[in-house]
């Protein structure tokens, strides 16, 4: 195990997440838990989820969450719900898509 180097005010940084080699492997990994936030039928963005349940990273982070969203939509289990500022450290504030979960997604879940 590697040792982890705490920050000079003595804080101890959050292990980054593992990034998934292979898509197919990490749909299988992180599908379940926006199935299920979709159930829940709030308004969430991919990196609250993905935080949330300490999700690995995909093989091309750039591109492959964005896929994952667009399948979840197409398989009838969210939708667009409007935009925010994204939450995620890195992002500066930009501004993401959100997401609710359908009728569908919640009856499924019932």
């Amino acid at each position: 195990m590697a040792a982890i180097q705490p920050a000079l005010d003595g804080t101890v940084p959050t292990p980054p997440r593992t990034r998934s080699d292979d898509y197919e492997t990490w749909i299988d990994a992180v599908w379940p838990a926006f199935v299920a936030a979709a159930a829940t039928g709030r308004t969430f963005t991919t990196y609250e989820i993905a935080d949330q349940h300490k999700l690995p990273e995909p093989p091309d982070p750039a591109h492959h969450w964005g896929r994952l969203m667009t399948l979840l939509k197409d398989e009838g289990y969210i939708r667009t719900a409007g935009w925010a500022c994204s939450p995620r450290p890195t992002a500066h504030h930009s501004g993401v898509r959100t997401w609710k979960g359908t009728a569908a997604a919640r009856r499924a879940a019932a």
